[in-house]
């Protein structure tokens, strides 16, 4: 079933919060899941919420969440580094330093 036309998607009206929020509920089922695919597409869309979520605080100069931007970026790190991919679990290891 495709959503495309039945619904828009408000996440560009969400607030830094909201985008947390959401980044975290995609890492927490990323982390539920047995399933290699369906954690990879989890991962990619809470690296999405949270590359939006950086930008939306630098906008606004909101310093506040970087602790939480960067704990988000660490899950995913370790997330991937049990998966095997080693190489991108470096990136958001670098990207987590860099928030926190």
């Amino acid at each position: 079933m495709e959503l495309g036309g039945v619904f828009s998607s408000p996440r560009e009206d969400f607030s830094l919060q909201n985008i947390l929020e959401l980044a975290n509920s995609y890492l927490e089922n990323a982390y539920k899941s047995t399933d290699p695919e369906t954690i990879l597409a989890l991962c990619h869309d809470a690296e999405t919420s949270l590359s939006q979520a950086e930008k939306v605080a630098n906008l606004t100069g909101d310093e506040s969440m970087n602790g939480l931007i960067a704990t988000l970026y660490n899950g995913l790190c370790e997330l991937l580094d049990r998966q095997g991919l080693r190489d991108e679990a470096a990136a958001f290891r670098e990207k987590s330093q860099k928030q926190g």
